[in-house]
């Protein structure tokens, strides 16, 4: 399920509707903003299912003037650091210069007989500004098949640091819309944003 809207009461409200502990969710979300009015937020909960257990967790997305802040919560069983089962908060605010990468993947069904407009069945929002990188090495080598020198490591570095899956069939139509109206409103914001050099 993902909400996303444009004022601090319609925030507060999409996240009481996930009911997914809201008065812990929205206490950690409202001090991150502050007094920043806002721009675009985006409320997506999650359910997955791990071994036996069924564990939920929300990510809240909120586009200030300034900022682009994320918070993600999540709940645990009881375990040797606790007896009794615990959520963990946490929020991360990143200054819109710092935002190196928004992509949005689309899934579209029959993409022969696509008309502009439809909906796609899944978008996946991927969000880099530099905090996480993904490292995939691999041994390098030269073009002599007979060489049995050791030429060191090649690889890519990508931005990793948030990525967001939204299905029509399993969040709604809706849910869809909602998350392409924030990737929009956060892509514009970052354009019209000056690079700083970061």
């Amino acid at each position: 399920m993902a909400k996303t809207g444009t004022t601090t009461q319609g925030l507060r409200a999409a996240i009481e509707r996930s009911g997914y502990y809201p008065a812990l969710v929205a206490e950690a979300v409202e001090a991150a903003v502050g007094g920043e009015p806002i721009v675009s937020y985006l409320v997506h909960q999650e359910t997955t299912f791990d071994a036996n257990e069924v564990r939920r967790h929300v990510t809240v997305l909120v586009l200030t003037g300034n900022r682009f802040i994320v918070s993600h919560t999540d709940e645990q069983a009881a375990d040797g650091t606790s007896p009794s089962p615990y959520a963990t908060t946490s929020t991360e605010s990143v200054k819109l210069q710092r935002i190196s990468s928004v992509v949005l993947s689309r899934v579209v069904a029959n993409p022969e007989s696509y008309t502009p407009g439809t909906l796609p069945r899944e978008v996946v929002l991927t969000i880099g500004w530099g905090a996480v990188s993904r490292l995939d090495l691999e041994p390098a080598a030269c073009g002599d098949p007979n060489c049995e020198a050791d030429h060191g490591y090649t690889g890519s570095s990508t931005a990793d640091d948030l990525s967001l899956r939204v299905s029509e069939a399993g969040d709604g139509p809706d849910s869809v819309r909602q998350t392409l109206a924030f990737a929009q409103a956060l892509s514009e914001a970052t354009a019209a944003t000056p690079d700083t050099g970061r």
